[in-house]
């Protein structure tokens, strides 16, 4: 293991975060009413193929109710338990990127007036920036803590298409790159084990995030969510999904292979259960992360170990 992984055998975000603040900090879900051009008719109808913003939106995140509020309500969950926390506003739910710049300012700024915000998280798509907006982004990030996460999902151009993206490879590429050289960390987001990608497949992707510029990634397993359509095509032909151990397997692999400065958000994610078709697992996101790094430790591996030891492919 080397001195930069001594404590997890990866470029963790928890630990990363706790050195940007002299506090602590939570993120705060915020639905600010934004849609997708994958869902206005712009590109298309529908959205991208396994996506149901309700796996991950809280119960207070209502665009029916003012930023504010929504915060507010937010900031009373955690609040019980750390009374000194602060906090990032998380505009979340679909494209935070997609409306007009005025109502983006407008939207962006209600968050930050909030008593103990202390900067934003926005999550978008590639295709939904502009110069206009990366001018206005690189201000804000003058004056407050700021990462703009794309949906990235694949690198794999058939793949975008099978999921009805709506952009490929390249558009996300010019994106992160654009956003980064403003000086705005700039993260992204993959889904391991998409429909046609094997753990092979997803292992070869590593190395091509690992050259984009990107400060943090987020990766968890595909998830088949019910009334997708990606359920859908789950229900008449079922396809591979990830075993635990499988997933692990990959995952290490996949770290292996990435550039070891880039900041590991997370590996997993967990929609309710009354949503999910597959996979059942029956593990806590914390569980998981644990057998993870008990795995790395036991093969005494690390993020961007391939370099190094020369991992076999």
């Amino acid at each position: 293991m080397t001195e930069q992984f001594k404590d997890k055998p990866y470029n963790d975000y928890g630990q990363w975060i706790r050195q940007q603040f002299p506090f602590r900090v939570q993120k705060i879900s915020v639905d600010a009413g934004f849609s997708c051009p994958n869902r206005d008719g712009t590109l298309s109808h529908g959205g991208c193929i396994f996506c149901d913003n309700r796996t991950f939106n809280p119960s207070y995140c209502q665009p029916s109710k003012p930023i504010a509020q929504q915060m507010e309500e937010g900031k009373a969950f955690f609040r019980r338990k750390y009374p000194d926390m602060k906090y990032l506003a998380y505009f979340q739910a679909y494209s935070n990127t997609y409306a007009p710049l005025d109502v983006l300012k407008q939207r962006y700024e209600e968050a930050l007036v909030v008593d103990d915000v202390v900067g934003l998280v926005i999550g978008t798509r590639p295709d939904c920036i502009s110069d206009e907006l990366l001018d206005y982004l690189e201000e804000l990030n003058r004056r407050t803590f700021l990462i703009v996460e794309y949906g990235i999902e694949s690198v794999n151009d058939d793949t975008l298409r099978h999921i009805n993206r709506g952009h490929d490879f390249e558009c996300s590429r010019r994106a992160i790159e654009l956003t980064h050289d403003r000086g705005i960390l700039t993260g992204g987001h993959i889904i391991l084990g998409l429909p046609g990608e094997d753990r092979d497949e997803n292992v070869r992707q590593a190395s091509i995030v690992s050259q984009l510029k990107l400060d943090i990634l987020k990766i968890h397993q595909l998830q088949i969510i019910r009334g997708t359509q990606l359920a859908d095509e789950y229900t008449q032909k079922p396809f591979k999904l990830f075993t635990p151990d499988e997933y692990i397997d990959t995952c290490i692999a996949y770290l292996e292979r990435l550039r070891s400065d880039i900041i590991v958000e997370r590996f997993v994610s967990q929609s309710p259960a009354d949503m999910l078709i597959a996979p059942k697992w029956g593990i806590k996101n914390h569980e998981f992360t644990n057998r993870l790094v008990n795995r790395m430790k036991e093969l005494d591996t690390w993020q961007g170990a391939f370099k190094s030891k020369k991992v076999k492919e």
